[in-house]
């Protein structure tokens, strides 16, 4: 089976190996997840297995998600793993597929920290703190002008605008814990999104 899995990100905590090593670490919740479809190429052009995650009400499922779920319980979210596994619909999957030691990438949603400036959105150093300077310590500077590319702003100019929210993967964590009984995974280091973020799991 595919070494893919979706889960909840938790709170950070601190992991303590045989040897007395410390190591910061990330609970995730990864209750099992059904399987509701199983691509194939002959008939969707790919191979992939959707799953659902979580849970939810039945009346808050509109009517087409609920004749998809035919015959199994209502998920909070329907994802996609690409794989060439197979498996049957109603088919669970969950944390075993992972074992401790294995090295995975997580993938999930940024914080959004909203409309920032140059200096916390591409680290820019702001202007001279002396010399008559009042108030253009954080300013962006330079944007373009009459020397430069015919007077226009260039596409990709570095300046302030919305920051985060982006889809961000981390590679190279390595799991640490695997408790099948309370469907949690300990993995090592920081993992992008709050906690309640939904994070994509996969295995090298």
């Amino acid at each position: 089976m595919a070494k893919a899995l979706f889960g909840i990100k938790g709170r950070m905590t601190q992991h303590f190996s045989g040897d007395g090593s410390v190591f910061a670490a990330t609970i995730i919740e990864a209750s099992p997840m059904t399987v509701t479809q199983v691509k194939t190429t002959e008939k969707d052009g790919y191979q992939a297995l959707q799953v659902g995650i979580g849970s939810r009400k039945e009346k808050n499922l509109s009517k087409p998600v609920k004749g998809h779920l035919k015959d199994i319980a209502p998920t909070r979210y329907i994802r996609e793993i690409r794989t060439v596994d197979t498996a049957e619909r109603g088919a669970k999957l969950d944390v075993s597929v992972f074992a401790e030691g294995d090295v995975v990438a997580v993938s999930a949603i940024s914080k959004g920290k909203g409309f920032q400036g140059v200096v916390k959105r591409h680290g820019f150093h702001g202007g001279p703190r002396s010399h008559g300077q009042k108030n253009k310590e954080r300013a962006p500077g330079s944007i373009g002008g009459g020397g430069r590319a015919g007077g226009r702003v260039v596409k990709g100019m570095r300046m302030a605008g919305r920051m985060g929210g982006d889809r961000i993967t981390v590679k190279n964590l390595k799991v640490l814990k695997v408790d099948s009984e309370k469907n949690i995974l300990l993995i090592s280091g920081a993992v992008p999104g709050k906690p309640g973020t939904l994070v994509e799991i996969n295995g090298n």
